[in-house]
């Protein structure tokens, strides 16, 4: 079982600052186990931002968000809906989130922190997209995991040794910071990676850190 838990509202509402029209997902896997976006908490997450004058254009409950085919025809099923939308906020794992923004060509916000696999990796086997951090920071990256795709788990930009966008230590896989770059660049989104954000918070992950500072 994946575990997440959602971010604090304030958390959310900086990342959807200056959006006014956003899309839900929710999972009815894990993260409705976990309490932290099944139908429920969809449900209180549209309210409370339509309470802070966001306008929710849809939402849309998938069994398993991280199953990359049937994420991209159910939210196929609301095209209409997603185009109109500034952003989506997806309320589930980080795997989840990126699979998301795999399948559409809009921001994608997660809603949630992914405290533990749980032994796990999701539907999405081919690659290892989440370790746990416990403090997502996908939404600084267009919902790719620079953690879990670098090699060197690099957070702030490229290293000096990728070539021909793959990267140095694995050249048969692409560098993690030039997809994320792309992805941003499409997304006219790459001043993102000008903004000045606070130290990741390690004390929360299960990767790393020192283990006494770990939860």
């Amino acid at each position: 079982m994946l575990i997440s838990e959602q971010k604090p509202v304030e958390e959310i509402l900086r990342a959807l600052d200056g959006e006014k029209e956003i899309f839900l997902v929710g999972c009815k896997g894990c993260a409705e186990g976990c309490e932290s976006g099944g139908e429920q908490q969809v449900i209180e997450m549209k309210q409370k931002l339509e309470d802070e004058g966001k306008n929710i254009t849809g939402f849309s409950l998938i069994d398993m968000v991280c199953e990359e085919p049937l994420t991209r025809l159910k939210l196929a099923s609301h095209r209409q809906a997603i185009d109109s939308s500034d952003s989506l906020l997806v309320l589930c794992c980080g795997i989840g989130v990126q699979t998301t923004a795999a399948v559409v060509d809009k921001v994608v916000h997660p809603g949630c922190n992914t405290t533990s696999l749980g032994g796990a990796h999701a539907e999405w086997r081919e690659a290892e997209r989440c370790l746990e951090c416990g403090d997502c920071i996908l939404d600084y990256t267009g919902g790719i995991c620079p953690i879990a795709r670098c090699a060197k788990n690099l957070l702030h930009g490229p290293c000096g040794g990728s070539e021909g966008g793959k990267c140095e230590i694995h050249p048969e896989l692409p560098c993690a910071w030039q997809l994320i770059i792309e992805r941003l660049t499409k997304l006219g989104k790459l001043d993102k990676l000008e903004e000045v954000v606070p130290p990741k918070n390690w004390g929360v992950s299960l990767t790393g850190g020192p283990p006494s500072l770990r939860k």
